[in-house]
């Protein structure tokens, strides 16, 4: 998963969007288990971040290689029925695991957006002079 997010998200950003994201995940978790820790929300995080910025990126996910937004609708559905009872009781931490995609895809919205910005303050605008330009059309333009 790393290697596959370093391309997209500069390499300084990957370390604090996994640690932002757990610790966001699980402060959202706490509210509703006795006690939660762990990285699950951190790397549901990941995976949301990368489903926005990456949609189309080819994932293994239930036994099918599919498109990551349908992995994470996947990933989501199952969480949602395990929440509600589906696999009958767990000790997994579904909301954590909701929450940290939902961070996750709001991290990845603000780097595109952040990743726009630059790219459009970058763009350099050209002009041309009529004279220049009649000259290259003379020049290279048959008629």
């Amino acid at each position: 998963m790393a290697i596959s997010i370093n391309k997209p998200i500069i390499k300084v950003q990957e370390p604090t969007h996994f640690v932002v994201s757990g610790i966001l995940a699980n402060l959202v978790a706490v509210n509703f288990y006795d006690s939660s820790l762990g990285a699950s929300g951190a790397i549901y995080g990941v995976l949301g971040a990368l489903t926005i910025i990456r949609p189309m990126m080819m994932v293994w996910a239930f036994g099918f290689i599919v498109p990551m937004f349908i992995a994470s609708f996947l990933w989501i559905g199952a969480d949602v029925l395990r929440l509600y009872g589906a696999f009958g009781p767990t000790n997994v931490g579904s909301i954590a695991h909701l929450s940290g995609i939902v961070v996750g895809f709001l991290m990845g919205v603000y780097y595109l957006i952040n990743k726009l910005k630059i790219k459009n303050k970058n763009k350099e605008e050209i002009r041309f002079d009529e004279d220049s330009f009649e000259r290259w059309e003379d020049r290279f333009v048959k008629r």
